[in-house]
């Protein structure tokens, strides 16, 4: 469980301290799993907020994300706090979005290179759509066009 930090009293509100380290509790060995995976510390979980209160810390949602550091929270982004973490919420960890493409990819290769004695699907017409053209541009044309044998013959 994450502990948030203790109220600090008003004397010391105007010093900027180090915080606490973090209690992660049960999820500390998830934690220091990410921590050697990333190559990078945990940054602190929260900040203070406008009112005194702990709020997410958009730098923890990056490095929980894998983002390399300032992604979406660099100072010469000039974004509030609040549109870092839309940005981040928006956006796709990239480990999962290497994980999709890997699947694709071996689905394309499947698909254009099916095992031996496999023949290819041929894929449904959709109910509704036309036959192939024969060349001109209405049903009734092609038909007349046969009638009166000046059609393209196949």
């Amino acid at each position: 469980m994450i502990v948030p930090p203790a109220r600090v009293s008003r004397a010391r509100r105007g010093t900027r301290a180090e915080p606490p380290p973090v209690e992660w509790g049960e999820y500390a060995a998830a934690v220091h799993r990410w921590e050697l995976i990333t190559g990078r510390p945990a940054p602190y979980p929260t900040q203070p907020g406008r009112h005194g209160r702990p709020v997410l810390a958009p730098a923890f949602v990056e490095w929980l994300m894998g983002l390399p550091p300032g992604w979406a929270t660099a100072d010469h982004l000039d974004l509030p706090r609040t549109a870092q973490l839309r940005a981040l919420g928006n956006g796709v960890m990239p480990q999962q979005a290497a994980h999709a493409l890997r699947l694709l990819l071996a689905d394309l290769t499947h698909l254009n290179h099916p095992p031996a004695g496999v023949p290819l699907p041929v894929p449904a017409r959709p109910r509704g759509t036309a036959r192939p053209s024969t060349g001109t541009s209405r049903p009734a044309d092609a038909a007349r066009a046969r009638r009166a044998g000046t059609g393209a013959r196949p």
